[in-house]
């Protein structure tokens, strides 16, 4: 695979075989981040369970210190005094059978996240085949199924994430840009990493966190030494 020369200059800069410790990786990350915008950093935790089991399923929500650096775009199903409540919390979208028939017919995608009230899980549910995919499916252990819209919605635009295994048992999620600077990258690490942590299903045996690495959009991957986390 060819390798642009900022992305080859930042391989030099760290040893890619060390185990470091969370503060020293984050300030490594920052110091190989060479691109001209504000790069996003993600942690990916390799966990030691079965993600075809579904008694060792890994999925939750944070809400991060110090935020994403990103303002989520919500869309709200709701309707009367829940519908009221989502838009004077800042929803950007709210509506019912309306937005259902937007998404089907215009594959209208301008938001980033999908919140619905329990009762609108039946309609919402038309569009499962279509939100699933994209990971966008209100879902109530992600909180997003909800008659606390409010709440919901005040999570998400402060930095709620949500994370969960993919197929090859790694969670991959955002932690912040670089522009954070160490202390509040880590604050934000520290608070997903407990997070997946206490997440660990009772099913799981042997070791949990398998490997940790923390990127950003363009650099290369520095790896955690779980043992000083």
């Amino acid at each position: 695979m060819f390798r642009g020369k900022k992305y080859r200059e930042s391989v030099k800069a760290y040893d890619a075989a060390k185990l470091y410790d969370p503060s020293e990786a984050i300030k490594t990350v920052i110091s190989c981040s060479k691109a001209k915008f504000d790069e996003t950093v993600e942690l990916h935790m390799r966990l030691g369970v079965d993600s075809r089991q579904a008694d060792q399923q890994v999925r939750g929500s944070v809400v991060l210190p110090n935020g994403t650096g990103k303002t989520k775009r919500v869309l709200v199903f709701a309707k009367g005094d829940k519908a009221t409540e989502a838009e004077e919390a800042g929803a950007d979208y709210v509506g019912a059978e309306e937005l259902v028939h937007k998404i089907q017919a215009e594959n209208w995608f301008a938001f980033d996240i999908v919140v619905a009230t329990p009762d609108m899980m039946g309609v919402v549910g038309r569009i499962g085949k279509i939100l699933g995919p994209k990971g966008l499916m209100p879902n109530p252990k992600s909180g997003t199924v909800s008659m606390d819209v409010k709440k919901v919605i005040a999570e998400i635009k402060a930095g709620k994430v949500e994370y969960r295994l993919d197929k090859t048992n790694i969670i991959h999620c955002p932690i912040g840009k670089v522009s954070f600077g160490e202390e509040k990258l880590l604050e934000n690490f520290n608070a997903l990493y407990d997070a997946v942590i206490k997440a660990k299903p009772a099913a799981a045996k042997g070791q949990y966190v398998k490997s940790a690495v923390v990127t950003s959009t363009m650099g290369p991957g520095v790896k955690i030494n779980p043992v000083k986390v």
